[in-house]
This record gives structure tokens, sequence and C-alpha cells, in this order.
């Protein structure tokens, strides 16, 4: 399953045993109204009430008699506790206990059965009541009304001791929102009672609102209030010492008017199934550390053909509607849609009919979620019972008695990826996964092995080119904020394919105005975002643009000898021997390759210049953060783009039991060699596109597998269109490896000619071959030639000792005479050993006559 639910408790395993053993030291003790009466077989009584903050969970549990008892699960201990018996029958609607568990609230309605008269206050329909259970003492009426209320204890971010003052949330049916604030003091050693209980400060917070939401976690409350027929969402933070900020104001494009009233995350109870309360939507406020605000929604859906959702991504000024078509319209597994929140993701999950997969933090291509339908695997992933999704991935099953954390399964996913039919699903697959690497190495293993055998699986994007951009950037993504909006995610900037079974319309939406000027904590993120939307046009990732442009000018300045500073091309080379010296320390296993076994000055260059470049972008646009930081986390980030490609090469010679050793020129390529070849023209291929840095002695190894590999005519091809680089190392291999046949010497000189002027001259003295002797003294003679001044014919002919018949060789020998013997340091003979005189002779005498036309 793509989502793997963990169970934190369960009424049934963490609850019952304790329970029963309960009753049974009440029965065998007689005791009467100290705990619950005797249990019957029938479990649907005892069920969950709320989730605090720290975890704890309240339940209660309706013996036969009718009476309520209320108990609570310590998360931390794993025991527990009887908090209270209420000895009337009665049905609970809300529960709460502060966070020393020293005061519990609760609101209660008269049970429904004929024939009973209220027990409660006379005209009153919910009495809502404080009570002081350390140790059982008096209770306090906050409410006595004829409207349902909700309560809710604050938990302040506070872990020092026990505070002296507790803050209670009442929300009331009818629109209303309270805060009371509780002091309480101890008598008599550990005794805590409510101080002027009589008198208990009271405010009101929020009025005519239509729906609310708690997210304990944070402490927040979210509210939508109508105004003028128009829904705004608010959000107040609650802090310490009494202190609470209305934090923001967000209109929303959904009609609330007719739809009664909902509350999200207060508690769970039958009530919440009636009519009074509606369920003709669903509203749920997603946040994550990042500063994401993502608002999902739902209407009532008419008829069960089609459903539509919108989910409102605030922290990137934008909303998506999606409409999809149910394919099976007579299964009605469940009453409505289900939103769960998973950190960078949200779900969005239709019990056998649909599984929508959202990337909340780069939702610009819908190729980036994953949308799942009609497949036998979705329909039974997660309960088919109403789900509440708290805070931190926290879910709660409130019909079976279970909490669960819901984690995207990794496992499912690699092995998902491995049998999806559609590149969109491809996509979404590899991002999803990894962004929960939780074993970042062996997660990529698996990928690269997947990659390695569906290298041309994928047509609308390069696999080896995404995989590399989207890994780097998770590998560095959690080190600071802001990065999602400062290095690329992804290799496409577009996607116009449409996803099967879904439709899409994306709208501009206005942004949150926020109420406060000073922010903290993940107020500051979401305000960075909020500002990223509103000013940075256009976007501010970073692109190999500028360093290629630099890098053609330094390869540029080489050819002609005009190279810059010294220092400049000094620091660029350090930068890159310290992410080569990265690479190297990380990498624990030796390596079949044959890389970083060379020095690559272009190579090299390339891999300075991005540390380089890149390093100026982040400390540009990264504020507040310590240069050192960004330094390294730019070496990391560089490192782990080289360390990828390296890791793909490294799977694929295991993967065919290639060695080192094995690269002989005078040996017939293998199968597996050609693989290897083809993996590393596609690797190629991607880094080209995108300008990315290769490891030192790539091109020299994919140069030897193209000359074993490839027919002389394609070899050729390949380094005319700059797909096999001829590298000096590669060349000198095969200079030294390869003899003279004549097979061997067209090989060798067709490469000689590509080879540009100075790497030639070098290789040239290699080859003991008349045509390298020719070349050698062709060069040798135009370096003679460069710089001569034309003397009288008598100075030269006399300073000859030559005799030779045919005059222009004469004269032509007696002016490189009188050259060398001018400076015989300067114009010292090179190379000499590989020299056939005789040749030279005869070549300089077919040269000069076929330039005079003879």
């Amino acid at each position: 399953m793509a989502l793997r639910l963990i169970a934190d408790f369960d009424l049934e395993k963490d609850v019952l045993p304790w329970l029963r053993v309960q009753l049974a030291a009440s029965a065998a003790a007689g005791a009467r109204g100290g705990g619950p009466g005797v249990l019957e077989n029938n479990y649907e009584c005892l069920r969950v009430l709320n989730v605090e903050r720290n975890r704890n969970i309240i339940y209660t549990y309706k013996d036969n008699k009718g009476n309520v008892f209320f108990g609570l699960y310590d998360y931390q201990t794993k025991q527990n506790e009887h908090l209270y018996t209420f000895e009337k029958d009665l049905q609970v609607v809300s529960c709460s206990v502060n966070k020393e568990k020293t005061l519990l609230a609760t609101s209660l309605v008269q049970a429904a059965k004929e024939g009973r008269s209220n027990e409660l206050q006379p005209g009153s329909k919910c009495l809502t009541l404080l009570v002081e259970i350390h140790p059982i003492n008096n209770v306090k009426v906050l409410k006595a009304v004829d409207s349902y209320i909700w309560v809710q204890f604050l938990y302040p971010h506070v872990e020092s001791c026990p505070q002296p003052k507790n803050h209670l949330l009442l929300l009331s049916e009818e629109k209303y929102i309270e805060q009371f604030h509780i002091q309480v003091v101890q008598e008599d050693g550990n005794r805590v009672v409510i101080k002027n209980s009589g008198h208990l400060p009271r405010e009101r917070i929020a009025e005519d609102f239509v729906w609310a939401q708690w997210d304990m976690s944070e402490q927040r409350l979210y509210y939508i209030d109508l105004k003028k027929s128009r829904s705004v969402l608010k959000c107040i933070q609650f802090y310490a010492e009494e202190h609470f900020n209305l934090m923001f104001e967000a209109p929303l494009d959904i009609s609330l008017s007719d739809s009664g009233f909902k509350l999200v995350n207060f508690g769970y109870s039958d009530l919440q199934d009636k009519e009074e309360l509606s369920e003709h939507l669903t509203l749920c406020v997603f946040t994550n550390h990042t500063g994401s605000l993502c608002v999902c929604y739902c209407p009532n859906f008419d008829s069960w053909e089609q459903i539509t959702y919108s989910v409102f991504y605030f922290h990137k000024g934008h909303s998506k509607t999606f409409t999809t078509t149910l394919g099976s319209v007579d299964s009605h597994v469940t009453k409505g849609i289900t939103f769960l929140n998973l950190d960078y993701y949200v779900a969005v999950y239709l019990p056998g009919h649909f599984f929508h997969l959202l990337n909340i933090q780069h939702p610009d291509l819908i190729c980036h979620s994953l949308f799942l339908t009609e497949n036998s695997e979705v329909i039974d992933m997660l309960p088919h019972s109403p789900l509440q999704s708290l805070s931190g991935s926290l879910v709660l099953d409130s019909r079976s008695g279970k909490l669960y954390r819901v984690l995207l399964n990794q496992s499912y996913l690699v092995e998902f990826l491995r049998s999806a039919r559609l590149d969109c699903e491809r996509m979404a697959l590899l991002h999803c996964a990894l962004s929960h690497g939780r074993d970042p190495r062996r997660l990529e293993a698996k990928i690269i092995q997947w990659i390695s055998e569906n290298i041309s699986a994928c047509h609308s994007f390069d696999l080896i080119q995404e995989f590399i951009i989207a890994s780097s950037y998770w590998s560095i993504y959690p080190e600071t904020s802001n990065m999602d909006k400062l290095l690329p995610y992804s290799s496409l900037l577009t996607w116009d394919t449409e996803i099967p079974g879904i439709t899409l319309v994306t709208e501009e939406i206005p942004l949150p105005l926020m109420k406060v000027h000073s922010f903290k904590g993940y107020w500051e993120k979401l305000n960075s975002n909020l500002e990223y939307v509103k000013y940075s046009k256009p976007h501010l990732h970073y692109n190999n643009s500028v360093v290629r442009r630099e890098w053609h000018n330094l390869i540029s300045e080489e050819k002609t000898g005009k190279r810059r500073s010294t220092v400049y091309v000094r620091n660029i080379l350090d930068n890159a021997i310290k992410v080569i010296s990265n690479v190297e320390a990380k990498n624990l296993e030796p390596r079949l390759t044959p890389l970083f076994q060379e020095e690559d000055t272009h190579q090299q260059l390339l891999i300075g210049l991005m540390v380089s470049e890149l390093r100026e972008h982040l400390l540009r646009h990264l504020q507040g953060v310590e240069k050192k930081k960004i330094e390294q986390m730019v070496l990391d980030y560089v490192s782990k783009l080289l360390d990828l490609i390296c890791q793909i090469l490294e799977a694929s010679w295991r993967k065919h039991n290639l060695h080192p050793w094995a690269l002989h020129f005078n040996r017939q390529a293998s199968a597996a060699e050609f693989a290897v070849f083809h993996i590393m023209t596609r690797i190629l291929e991607a880094t080209n596109t995108l300008f990315l840095p290769l490891p030192p002695g790539f091109h020299t190894l994919h140069m030897i597998l193209g000359v074993r590999c490839l027919p002389l005519h394609n070899l050729l091809h390949y380094i005319d269109h700059g797909v096999l680089l001829l590298t000096e190392a590669a060349v000198t291999r095969l200079m030294k490896d390869l003899d003279n046949t004549e097979k061997n010497e067209k090989l060798k000189f067709s490469i000689i000619m590509r080879l540009p002027p100075l790497t030639g001259q070098k290789i040239c003295r290699l080859w003991d071959h008349p045509v390298s002797s020719n070349i050698i003294s062709r060069n040798h003679v135009k370096r003679l030639l460069q710089n001569y001044n034309k003397q009288p014919w008598s100075s030269v002919m006399d300073k000859s000792s030559f005799s030779v018949e045919f005059l222009p060789l004469n004269y032509f020998i007696h002016i490189l005479t009188d050259i060398e013997s001018s400076n015989p340091a300067l114009y010292a003979f090179e190379g000499h050993d590989n020299v056939d005189a005789k040749f030279v002779e005869e070549a300089a005498l077919k040269h000069t006559a076929m330039l005079l036309g003879l």
C-alpha cells in the first residue's frame, strides 16, 4: 500500500484489558459510584473522546447502569488512569483535560431515552462542567444552555513547572468562541482546587463563525466567518500567559452560507453524525514546518457520478480545482472524501474510487502529484470509516478507537515505480520516494537499478536528469528554509500532458493578509513564502547559464593562449579539488570504475565554476544564514551531483561484472561493454542539457568504450558531434596500446587529425610512424617560419653548405638552417626520436611541389 498505518493506540488492546481489571476489582469490593459498573460484552459504549497536544487520549465508557466513566491513556507511560465518573445516564458532547491532569472540562446532554426525565438543569439541553480531579472534588457549572458546547484546554509551549493558570476554549453551536481563564492553587499538600471559582474571567474571541478547526500540536484555532456572504478564513495563535494573536485573514472563494455548522478536531462524539451538525462539506486546513498553508475543500456532491474538490495553496498564491469521474457509482463505501496531512504531501482519498497524493511543496506541475483510480490496492488502502486527520500525520479512526501515524510506504513506492506505465506516475513516484527517504543511499541504489533497466521507458522527461536533480535537491533541502525557491526541484519547467481520470483548473487567489508585524518560527516562514509570491518575478531557481558562458570563455582563452588571472583560475580549481575530495571521502567502498584517476582540467573548471556561482546565488538570496554554512551546503550539493553519476556508473559496472583491467583495445567488445557504453552516453546527454559537471575520467572512460564498441565511421561521427571527447589520456592509451595494422593506422590517423594542435603535437611523439613524423616536421617548420624576416638571397646562400639540385628545396633548407642557428635554445627540435630524416626530406619536397603547382 502507498500509505503505511502504524497504530499508536488501540482501545481494544490498550484500554480494554485494564478496564476489565478495574471492573473486576470494583465488583469484588462492592464499590458503588467510585468506578464503572459491570462491563457487558457490548464494547460499543467504549469510545475515544479527544486527543490532546501531548497525545494523551481521553476516552469514555458507559456501564450497564448508564454511569459515564472518563479515562485517560498516557501516551508517554502507556498507562491508563481513571479521571471521573458521572452517576447519571448522560451523553458526552465534548471533553478535555488540562496538561497537569488536575482539571476535567466536559459538556453533556441528556441521553435519548423515552420516559426519562431531564437530569440536567431545567430548561437546558447541554451542561458544560469543570471538575477538580486531583483529587476528585468540586464540580463547577460553566454553561447550562439550550445549544451544544465544545471544550478544549490550551497547552502552552512551556515545558517547565505546572502553570498556575489554565485556559479553556468554549465553542458554542450559537457561533461564538469564548476563552475562560482558570487559576488553581494547591491546598492540603497536593490537592488542587480552583481559585475564585464563582468568578472565572472570560473573554469572547470570535463571533458569527460557521466552521472551526483546532490544531492541537501548534495550538492554533482556524475559523471561518461570513462577511457580506463572503467566507473569510482567520487564524488565532495561542501562547502562554493568556496571550493570543489574530495572525491572518484570507478570503476563500467557497460558499458556506447554507452549509450549517461544522467543527474539525474538537474531539469526536456521536452528535457529529446527526443532522444538526452538517456533514455536507469537508474542509480542512493543513500546514507544515516549511511555512505551507493549504485549505482543502470538498463541497456536498449531489451525485456519485463525479466529485470536485479544491486545494488552496496560499503559500504559492493559487488554487487548483480537481474533478474526477467515479468508476463505479453503486459502491457507496463512505459518506465523503478524506483529506490527510502527510507533511510534504496531502492525500485525498475516497475508498473504493481514487487516491490522490498532492505535492504541496511543488504543486505547479500536476505530474509531481500521484493520482490513482480503479486500483484494487487503492480500494483497501485505508479504513472505510470516517477518519480525522490530526496534527503531525496522526489519524484517528474514531469508530474503531485507533490512533494511527500515517506514513508514505517507501518500499511500496519503489515497487510501484517498477510497474507504473504512465510517465506522470513515474515522475510523481520518483519525487515522492525521494522526499521521504529515510535511508537515502539504499533508496538511491534501488532507483538506480530501476533506471538502468528502464533507461528509455520515459518519453516525457529524461529519467537520469530527473533523478539527479531531485535527489540532489532533497539531499540539501532540510538544511535551511527557502531552498525550494533557490534550487531546481525538477528538470521540467512545463507539463502539457493530461492525467487520465482527472481534470484540473488553476486560478490565482488573494494572499492572506498578515495581521501582525513580528514573526517567529512557522509564521516567519509563511510570511517569507507570501513575500516571495508577491515580489519574486521571475523565479529565483538556480541554473547553470552563467557557468556555461564563463566555462566557454575559459576554454576559448586556453585555446588562444590568453588565460586570465592565474589566481582566478587557481581558486576555481581549488573549489573542484574540495568537491572531489568530499566525494571520495564519502565513498566507503572501493570503486570499480576508473574515475578520479586523472586531471581533467575542463571538468575541474566546470565543477569549480558551479561551486563559485551557486555559492554567490545562495549568499545573495539566503538572508541570515552563515557564510560557512552556505559554503558547506554548496560543497555537499555539487558533491551529491557527482556522486549520483558515480553511483549510476558503479551500479552498471557491477550489474555487468566489468573490471578496469577488462578495457583493452586488443579485445572484442562484449555485450556488457555495449550496455555500459549506452548508459554512459545517456548520462552524457542528460548532463549536457543541464550543463552539469561530470567526474574527472568520465570522458576518457567513455572514449575507450566507444573505440571498443563502435565501427570507425560511427566512432568518428560521435567524435565530430561532441558525444565522445578526445581526452589526452584516452588518445595516449590508444596510441600506445594499438599496433600499426592497416585498420589501426586508419583509426589513429583519423583521431590525430581531430586533435587540437597542442594535444596533437604531444600525441604524435608517441606514435613511431611516418605519418606522425610528417606531422611533427610540418609543425616544427611552421613554428620556425612564424617569426621569419626575409633576408637577401646572397646572405642566405653564403651560409649554406648544402648542394641540392632542386633550388626551391635548397632555398627552403637554407632558411630553416639559418633560423635554427640564430637561436639554438629557442628552436631546438623536439620529438626527434620518431623522425625519419629521409622521410622529412621527401615530405618537404612533395609539400613544396604541391604549393608551387609542379
